[in-house]
């Protein structure tokens, strides 16, 4: 297959990338609507709608979150597409009537236009735009002045509104005023604190809601994890895969097909070419050392010459793949950081979920387990023997991308990158975990002595 057909056909996918992912999004759209009024009379799909159990409106619900996803990532196809299509000849569609002709049978007989497909996927998400508040539990990061407070509590994080209820607050004894844990200070101990609230409750006669509370508190805990472990999941091994098929099925083969009409490259920078040299020469003197003591048969010059020809096809083959892995890495690389980010901008509310069960749980840690990690962390990358380890990766980092080794900027790397940490651990220790936890400040400082 010629380069040429390879971009036409390109060329002809980017023309039909428009009315593909418009379509995909609309038909998301229409089977949110159909769960809305086949299952829930109209209404949109959350636990108080209808007298579905917890597990048949959690399904639903994650269907709707699916179709969601799914429509999120197809209109953002559709806008990047249509932006690059002033690139191209072809259109997908008539531009004065803005058109779009299906002929897959799922639309009704009439033609739809652009913008009655997107006023109707308008339409159906934005009954979701913001998510029920109880769902999940998420902590507050900033505080509100006194003239600002009313009976909801609402804090804009990166364009998403979290509202909670201030009555939610006060049953569950928390002062509106005060949002985050590095805000909590008090004159007694915090753990003093929650041992007389827990006896407190205990006693209450109002036993049958106490244990409601701890029951549904413990169904939001337990929602947070789930949705927090998958996320996490998700970072992972979506750009993990994302590298592996863009690299496997993409970029290797266009990469081999341009070396394939290249073969005098055989080398992409002088580290690999000096290392085929050393191993052509080592090579050759073991010829000559294992002929001299009798291990192989004498060898002519001839002989050795062929020995030592063939050694140098294999090697050339051997660096020209690593040539080509290492550039099908940095695109590869590339579209791993592209997935990444799609995920971080289209999964906020994960973002906020995640943020809280890491808060959760890193100060939730006793004190001597805090000190140790910080300790730990400490030693591992700005300690004495850390820059041997940062050595060690960006020597790989290098290799990786198939860039030469550069000393000086190793060193100068090593020189200042650990210092800015050390600098920004420090700064941490002193702003914030000296006012959260100051026992495990002075826990820190007895076993760093």
């Amino acid at each position: 297959m010629k380069i040429q057909d390879v971009f036409n056909a390109g060329r002809r996918w980017l023309a039909a990338t428009p009315e593909r992912a418009l379509d995909a999004a609309y038909r998301a759209a229409i089977r949110i609507e159909a769960i809305e009024n086949d299952h829930f009379n109209g209404k949109i799909v959350s636990t108080g709608s209808m007298d579905y159990s917890e597990s048949v409106t959690k399904v639903f619900m994650s269907d709707v979150s699916n179709y969601l996803s799914t429509i999120n990532a197809r209109l953002a196809e559709f806008r990047i597409s249509r932006g690059l299509l002033i690139f191209s000849n072809s259109q997908p569609e008539d531009s004065s009537q803005g058109i779009v002709r299906y002929t897959n049978g799922f639309d009704s007989p009439r033609e739809l236009t652009i913008l009655e497909k997107l006023a109707f996927i308008d339409t159906v998400t934005s009954r979701y735009k913001n998510p029920a508040p109880e769902d999940i539990e998420v902590t507050p990061t900033r505080r509100l002045e006194k003239n600002q407070r009313n009976n909801r509590l609402i804090i804009n994080k990166n364009n998403r509104s979290i509202v909670l209820d201030k009555s939610i607050q006060e049953k569950n004894g928390k002062d509106p005023s005060t949002e985050t844990i590095t805000d909590k200070t008090s004159v007694l101990p915090r753990s003093f604190m929650r041992t007389l609230s827990r006896i407190k409750q205990e006693i209450d006669p109002k036993a049958e809601d106490t244990e409601e509370e701890v029951v549904k508190k413990f169904r939001k805990s337990r929602n947070k994890t789930a949705i927090s472990i998958r996320f996490l999941l998700i970072l992972i091994i979506v750009p993990l895969l994302t590298h592996q098929v863009t690299k496997s099925l993409l970029i290797t083969p266009l990469v081999e097909n341009y070396f394939a009409d290249r073969e005098q490259i055989l080398f992409i920078n002088q580290d690999m070419e000096e290392e085929a040299f050393v191993e052509l020469r080592r090579y050759e003197e073991k010829l000559r050392f294992q002929s001299m003591i009798g291990i192989i048969p004498p060898l002519s010059e001839a002989e050795e010459e062929a020995q030592i020809r063939i050694k140098a096809e294999e090697l050339s083959e051997e660096f020209r793949a690593r040539g080509i892995n290492a550039i099908g890495n940095v695109f590869a690389d590339f579209f791993s950081l592209l997935a990444f980010a799609g995920i971080v901008y289209f999964c906020k509310r994960e973002i906020q979920i995640i943020k809280s069960f890491l808060d959760e749980i890193a100060y939730g840690l006793s004190d001597s387990a805090k000190a140790f990690l910080i300790i730990l962390l400490t030693d591992m990358f700005v300690g004495y023997h850390s820059p041997h380890g940062w050595e060690v990766i960006l020597e790989g980092i290098a290799r990786h991308l198939g860039l030469p080794e550069n000393r000086d900027f190793n060193f100068l790397f090593i020189a200042t990158f650990p210092v800015i940490l050390d600098t920004v651990l420090k700064y941490w220790i002193f702003r914030y975990l000296n006012r959260i936890s100051p026992s495990s400040v002075a826990t820190y400082k007895n076993m760093n002595e």
